[in-house]
């Protein structure tokens, strides 16, 4: 306490000790170490250790780790005699997304997002819309090549996605869980690693007037600087 009448401000309490004349021997720690104050940092802690997938990942055990976020968006056009498939689930429409392969826009944003974060370019890059063998191709492919491409070499993991689609009609809500499942098997995270939301365009522009589709996504890798 006299420490405390002498000094203007302290960080910590081996502030106080220090300044009362008592040395202090610094110890390396690890931030995984959470602090245990309160009732609240216990809830905090049990959070942080309760997402397996992270305790289990090599990627975690590295020290030296770095966040690497990504951005990925995609639309395309609503026309008929197509079919409307988002995040792998088909859905019941009069009308589909036009493109190469199967037009997943939500799964082509988060391919992007994925690819962004690491640093690998783009999904138009990797599987051209002139390449005949990705005609048609169910886009959940495309993301296990990405997946592929990224997280097998070891390097990165995932932390997690979030992504929004923005559509007019139909209303989405109901087939969000399935989308969560179907792109969390694929990559290979747990379902609360992904969120997915949707939105409408307010009536506005192509969207809003239900001749298109559009869909954004986040992502958060963790990368290991020391891996080669």
């Amino acid at each position: 306490y006299s420490a405390l009448d002498n000094v203007e401000s302290a960080t910590d309490d081996s502030t106080l000790v220090e300044q009362n004349g008592t040395p202090v021997k610094l110890i390396e720690g690890d931030y995984r170490n959470l602090k245990i104050t309160t009732p609240e940092d216990l809830e905090v802690a049990q959070t942080f250790l309760s997402n397996s997938n992270m305790e289990q990942d090599p990627i975690y055990q590295n020290r030296k780790l770095a966040h690497r976020i990504g951005i990925g968006y995609d639309l395309h056009r609503l026309v008929k005699d197509r079919k409307l498939v988002l995040g792998g689930v088909e859905i019941p429409f009069d009308l589909g997304l036009l493109g190469h392969s199967d037009a997943d826009v939500l799964t082509h944003a988060i391919c992007d997002s994925m690819l962004g974060a690491a640093a690998l370019g783009d999904i138009g890059q990797h599987f051209p819309d002139n390449d005949p063998q990705y005609e048609g191709i169910d886009s959940l492919v495309l993301l296990e090549r990405v997946c592929e491409l990224i997280l097998n070499q070891g390097r990165f993991a995932v932390e997690n996605i979030d992504a929004t689609v923005i559509c007019q009609r139909p209303k989405l809500a109901t087939y969000i869980p399935r989308m969560r499942q179907n792109l969390a098997k694929v990559i290979g995270i747990d379902m609360s690693q992904i969120n997915i939301k949707a939105t409408t365009a307010e009536g506005l522009g192509d969207i809003g007037q239900s001749q298109a589709i559009a869909a954004q996504s986040v992502c958060c890798l963790i990368s290991s600087p020391t891996s080669k």
